[in-house]
């Protein structure tokens, strides 16, 4: 795999990742919330105002396109196990922003990922 082929796998799973952070960061700002015909309104105002979640919905925008361009240059059955560096991003940020907690069989997780994205990479 090239460098640049690599560049826009990762740009594309990185702003993924963002945009999942940026949803939650969005959502806790909100609180819990239940689905009802009465909230639709509400809640969809305050989902639609809200900066973090309009940040993560465009960060996936953009990923869409970065991916779109990777896909254009690699394999999608390359490409598309490196979405998996996206669950070790997202799980380190989550408990760095968040507080959320990494256990041990979360971390053997990471570590088979991380693995698993070698090896894919390598091939």
């Amino acid at each position: 795999m090239k460098l640049l082929e690599f560049a826009l796998i990762l740009l594309g799973v990185l702003l993924n990742a963002a945009a999942q952070l940026c949803l939650k960061a969005g959502v806790r700002q909100i609180g819990h919330f239940d689905f009802s015909p009465a909230n639709i309104l509400p809640i969809g105002w305050k989902l639609a105002t809200n900066l973090p979640i309009f940040g993560g919905l465009s960060c996936y925008v953009v990923s869409v396109v970065v991916w779109i361009l990777a896909l254009s240059r690699v394999e999608v059955s390359v490409a598309y196990p490196m979405l998996s560096i996206g669950y070790v991003v997202n799980a380190l940020l989550a408990w760095w922003l968040f507080g959320e907690m990494i256990t041990a069989q979360r971390m053997a997780g990471i570590a088979v990922i991380i693995i698993g994205v070698v090896l894919v990479a390598r091939s």
